[in-house]
């Protein structure tokens, strides 16, 4: 079954990921780093946070990091938690809960954001700003025969709206 991926900040929380149980031992720096290498592999993230662990809480760090795809949010969850990653001890990963009254306004990617995302679904230069789909168009044929021809579309980009997610 496909997923549709809206080019907004994702909010849902069958998108992100909390990870805990890091170890003390990297800096906040060097495990960002190496949760994006081992988490990037299961598809395109939006984020990596890293904070240190409260301090009635044992010495570490947790994570929260957010996908664009709830698809690759759970299929990381199911193969990383409880593995060791890299570091000594597993880690435990979990998708993220939030009440189902909450709602968020849908924020806009900036434009590097949605390029990235454009070129990971659909290949680097395998898009463009210029294609829009016509879902109905009506041909008109002269006098003579000849069929119009539609030769170039554009709009401006402040035409259009994001869709409101529910």
């Amino acid at each position: 079954m496909a997923e549709l991926v809206f080019f907004a900040v994702p909010t849902e929380s069958d998108k992100t990921l909390l990870v805990w149980e890091l170890s003390s031992g990297p800096t906040a720096e060097d495990l960002h780093h190496s949760l994006f290498t081992v988490f990037s592999q299961f598809g395109l993230l939006y984020s990596v946070r890293v904070f240190p662990n409260a301090a009635v809480a044992r010495p570490g760090f947790y994570a929260i990091i957010k996908f664009y795809s709830a698809r690759d949010a759970h299929r990381a969850q199911k193969a990383c938690h409880g593995k060791h990653l890299f570091q000594n001890s597993p880690v435990k990963v979990r998708l993220g809960t939030r009440h189902k009254a909450v709602q968020h306004q849908a924020l806009a990617l900036n434009s590097s954001q949605c390029q990235e995302l454009a070129n990971y679904y659909f290949g680097f230069n395998g898009w463009s700003k210029r294609i829009i789909k016509i879902s109905y168009f009506s041909w008109k044929q002269d006098g003579q025969g000849e069929e119009e021809c539609l030769s170039d579309l554009s709009f401006e980009e402040d035409e259009f709206k994001q869709p409101e997610l529910d």
